[in-house]
């Protein structure tokens, strides 16, 4: 059967299908090999070293201003109406229910998952993949598993410390506009419950997994050399945000 040409109305239907299939197989394979030997330790703790660890300053000071930015209008609001109070819960909620968790994977998303979509494929098109499968080394063992065990095991701790930090400047912008340290930790305490902690976290490991699924579809499907590294690292960041939105809004309808 002929492929539709490329200005056909059913190319981006079966762009997305293809799309789908993809990722499907590189997870069930993925998965299928998660405990068969070889297991690629120093590249899974590489991994995580350069999601987590190296990831933790960006999502950190991005997290701290957008928690003093939230607190910036949103203490002014309340202060003006006598609520002032409630500032605490406003960053608190906001905070670890949606901010920063979506905070930390578009972070992640925009400099890992860009980084390992052009690792992969600037193998791809340099055929260091064929050269690992002469060694008798799979690409799933070698390149897939290691990031996914990463971004799933590493996220759910950045978005820790995306909360703290964002909730830490909420704090000391409501103390500038009249908002007393202990009204807004007290106002955290009575109306920010652990589950909205949790939910926020359990989010992490989804959009882990959909980084380095991601990422690892587009590098292996890279063509056309330098020009194609450079289109699969651009599709992988704009795939991966989407994709981190639309899933955030269903964990959010199931969690809370």
């Amino acid at each position: 059967m002929a492929k539709p040409a490329a200005d056909s109305p059913l190319r981006p239907l079966i762009a997305a299908v293809e799309f789908v299939g993809e990722c499907t197989l590189i997870v069930w394979d993925a998965f299928r090999r998660l405990f068969a030997r070889p297991f690629e330790w120093r590249e899974t703790l590489a991994q995580m070293a350069f999601i987590g660890v190296s990831s933790v300053p960006i999502v950190a000071l991005t997290s701290f201003f957008s928690g003093a930015v939230l607190a910036l209008y949103g203490a002014e609001f309340l202060v003006r109406f006598g609520a002032g109070s409630l500032a605490g819960a406003t960053v608190g909620l906001s905070m670890t229910r949606e901010i920063a968790p979506v905070l930390a994977g578009i972070m992640v998303a925009g400099r890992c998952g860009s980084a390992m979509a052009a690792q992969i494929g600037s193998m791809a098109v340099t055929e260091q993949l064929d050269a690992l499968r002469m060694l008798s080394v799979h690409p799933t063992n070698y390149l897939v598993i290691p990031r996914i065990l990463a971004g799933v095991l590493m996220l759910p701790v950045l978005a820790l410390v995306g909360m703290y930090t964002g909730v830490f400047g909420g704090l000391l912008v409501s103390q500038s506009n009249g908002v007393p340290s202990g009204a807004f930790i007290q106002s955290i305490q009575q109306y920010v419950e652990p589950w909205d902690f949790i939910g926020g976290m359990l989010k992490m490991p989804v959009f882990g997994l959909i980084i380095a699924v991601v990422a690892c579809q587009q590098g292996l499907r890279t063509k056309g050399g330098a020009v194609g590294v450079g289109q699969a690292t651009t599709r992988c960041v704009v795939i991966s945000m989407v994709l981190i939105y639309v899933a955030n809004y269903f964990l959010a309808e199931l969690l809370y």
